[in-house]
This record gives C-alpha cells, structure tokens and sequence, in this order.
C-alpha cells in the first residue's frame, strides 16, 4: 500500500463537479476523486481548520469512535467501480467497513489517519506527472486556488459525484 496526501478540493472545470486531489507520498503520481459538495466542504473545513457551531457528520462519527473507545487506524482507497471510487475504513487495526471515498477521507483528515491506496489502483487512476517541474507548477496553481476558494463554493448538490461522461 502506498500513502496518499490529500492536496485539497477544487471544482473541475466545465463540468462544475468538486473533486479532492490526492498525491502518492514519494511518488509522482495524483488521484483525482470526484466527490459531492458536501464532502468538499467536510473536506475544506478539516483542511483549513475550521470547526462548525455544531459537529457535522464526519465529526459526529469520529466523536462516535473515539467514545466506543476504538480508533481510526487507516483508510484505504480500495477501488474504482463503475467509475466510481470506494473506500475502506480500518478500526483498531482489525475491522473493516466499507465506505465512500470522500467519507473516508474527510474523517481521515479529522482524525489524522494516514490514507493509502494499493499498487493497482494508482496505476489504474492514477495520473502521473512527467515532469518534477510540472508537478511543482501543478501542485503550486493547485495551492493558489485554494488560497481563494471557501467553503461555500461547493454549495451545490450533494451526494457522490460520478466522474462526467
């Protein structure tokens, strides 16, 4: 298994669907998951350390595990369905429940659980960059727009985003 960090959200242009960027660690290659809106705002909120009046519901579950006294220890992004990614959240090392990716990473970063994904499936989605300059200019435009981007601009409809035709 190889470890992911999440880059951030963005929204994908023409189609207007929010996407979360994740990038092999000691790697150069990039997972785009497409993802719902209100998973991008899950998302941008634990990236930019913004805690809500009230918990949402990735904090509810995360609130929920640590009090059953158990312990995130790892998400995996398992595989692409249908174009569609899926994920698998680990509790103490042991239990595995079946999760949507966006979910799972948006309580991953909640709980500082590292995030990984197996050989085959970064080969399969992933997107390599050919160059160590391109993905520095890439990852930098990347960090630029979310430098001007709030939360609000992934109000839309919410759900799994599936990947445009």
């Amino acid at each position: 298994m190889k470890a992911l960090d999440v880059l951030g959200v963005r929204v994908e242009m023409p189609t207007n669907h929010p996407i979360v960027l994740l990038r092999e660690r000691g790697g150069d290659r990039y997972l785009p998951i497409w993802i719902g809106a209100a998973e991008a705002t899950a998302i941008a909120y634990a990236q930019q350390g913004i805690e809500p009046p009230r918990p949402l519901t990735h904090d509810l579950l995360k609130n929920v595990i640590e009090g059953l006294g158990h312990r995130l220890t790892e998400v995996r992004i398992v595989e692409l369905r249908d174009g569609v990614f899926h994920a698998a959240l680990i509790l103490d090392g042991t239990t595995e429940i079946s999760s949507r990716s966006s979910d799972a990473i948006a309580l991953a970063l909640r709980t500082g659980t590292e995030i990984v994904a197996g050989e085959t499936l970064l080969e399969e989605a992933g997107v390599s960059m050919s160059g160590e300059e391109d993905a520095e200019d890439e990852v930098e435009k990347f960090k630029e727009f979310l430098d001007h981007v709030s939360a609000e601009d992934f109000e839309n409809d919410p759900g799994e985003a599936e990947p445009p035709a």
